[in-house]
């Protein structure tokens, strides 16, 4: 499915990239894997860096489709997963939502909720951040869930740039 895109950008969060990946697709549009705000192994002057140039890079590229931000889904949101979603939406950066480890199941009898009670609580978080809810796809890498749904929302990315 890949192949058939051509869009010229769209963006992936990854919290242990530590450099910025462009992977071109058909010749045509780029995936662009910049470092992320977590969980990278890094100094802390050289996340704030990243921070400045990845928020940059957002508002500075008119190319850009949607930030695809990951967020875990197997914990509870965590502050810094709602700052950063609260700024794309204040600076109406387009912007999809992909909760991952989403085939993680929490022990309830240590306080744990399933990973669909984290994902509509994020959701209820930031609902006031954005004029309509951002899309938002759950996967899982180990059982693929999600796979096809993301294929599909980038080929109806891929659709609305052409149109636009």
């Amino acid at each position: 499915m890949l192949r058939n895109l051509t869009m010229t950008a769209s963006v992936w969060f990854v919290g242990k990239t530590q450099c910025i990946n462009h992977f071109r697709i058909d010749d045509s549009w780029y995936l662009v894997d910049l470092p992320g705000y977590g969980y990278a192994s890094a100094p802390r002057e050289v996340r704030i860096d990243w921070d400045k140039f990845t928020r940059d890079y957002f508002v500075k590229r008119p190319t850009l489709v949607s930030v695809f931000l990951l967020i875990d889904a197997s914990i509870p949101a965590k502050k810094i997963d709602l700052e950063y979603a609260q700024w794309l939406g204040q600076n109406q950066i387009p912007m999809t939502i992909i909760f991952t480890k989403c085939d993680k199941r929490k022990k309830r009898k240590n306080g744990g909720k399933r990973p669909e009670e984290n994902v509509e609580d994020f959701q209820q978080l930031i609902q006031n951040y954005f004029q309509t809810t951002p899309p938002w796809i759950m996967t899982s890498s180990l059982t693929n869930q999600g796979r096809d749904e993301i294929l599909l929302h980038i080929s109806q990315l891929r659709n609305y740039w052409l149109k636009h």
